[in-house]
């Protein structure tokens, strides 16, 4: 509990740091976001071919405050998403939870010469509720803050425009919390059994990048590698996120999310011998994709 609070505070005080500073200065702020909700639903009634009601709903905030003055850049983001679907109606529904993410990052970075900045960063990264890998199954898999990771990086930051940055690290520190008892004891993400935290020292990369395609299409995409110096530094973690937005109106758009992620610490269930039975574990590319269609707000 005491871990959980620890981490949240860290978030609020950053947060805090961020609102004081807009009440001083506005002018060297640049801040947006976007907003989004999509939902979609399917009823059935005596219908010969079959089907199976179910009602979706999923969104997503995706928010930024950077801050530039002088010689001094100061870059903050912050993702949330969250997605629910409900399958048949009655004492039979079945609800499935299709998206789960809080994603922090905050940059603060000093000149060094043409594009280049020294540059200090510390990320957060987990989910809100708990996880079931199907929607049937009573074991969770996940939950808030099991596993939550925080990355704290020393390195240099190339910003050649507002839409490109690609931050390279040789000093990183990885940690992972596991505050879900039942997860912890079964050592899930990779700490070891019992114990509710994992540390890691290794090299960081992250690159951003964001355009319009066409007048009505855009772009953002984030890649994050590590790479751990005291373990199998060629297994290198991998999170790459995709997210193109396609504009209907001022109110309305399809979104497509795209995430692709490889952590050579979260084993997966596989089936080794291709008999439809789970025979083991091991380390795999996981591989999530949303598509949507409703109400999106950009500022």
């Amino acid at each position: 509990m005491k871990c959980k609070i620890s981490i949240l505070v860290g978030i609020f005080v950053v947060i805090g740091l961020i609102l004081n500073a807009q009440e001083d200065t506005t002018k060297n702020w640049k801040t947006g976001g976007v907003l989004s909700f999509n939902a979609s639903q399917v009823s059935f009634t005596n219908w010969a071919a079959g089907g199976e009601n179910s009602l979706s709903g999923n969104s997503f905030v995706n928010l930024f405050a950077n801050y530039k003055k002088n010689k001094m850049t100061w870059d903050n983001t912050l993702d949330l998403g969250f997605g629910m679907m409900k399958q048949g109606f009655g004492d039979e529904s079945v609800y499935y939870k299709t998206d789960d993410k809080i994603d922090f990052s905050s940059k603060y970075g000093q000149y060094a010469f043409e594009h280049f900045y020294y540059t200090g960063l510390v990320s957060f990264k987990s989910q809100f509720t708990e996880g079931y890998k199907k929607a049937t199954d009573t074991v969770r898999i996940s939950n808030f803050l099991a596993p939550a990771y925080i990355n704290i990086s020393l390195g240099m930051d190339y910003k050649p425009n507002d839409n490109f940055t690609l931050f390279v690290s040789p000093f990183s520190g990885k940690i992972t919390y596991v505050t879900d008892t039942m997860l912890s004891n079964a050592g899930a993400y990779g700490v070891t059994p019992g114990e509710i935290v994992r540390y890691e020292f290794g090299g960081y990369i992250k690159a951003q990048f964001k355009c319009n395609l066409a007048d009505n299409i855009s772009y953002t995409t984030k890649l994050d590698l590590f790479s751990n110096y005291l373990k199998k530094p060629q297994n290198i973690d991998v999170n790459w996120e995709n997210l193109v937005t396609f504009k209907i109106n001022g109110w309305f758009a399809a979104n497509i999310h795209l995430t692709m992620m490889y952590d050579d610490d979260t084993k997966i269930d596989i089936d080794r011998d291709g008999d439809g039975v789970y025979d083991g574990k091991g380390a795999r590319p996981q591989i999530k994709q949303l598509f949507g269609i409703g109400i999106t707000y950009k500022f």
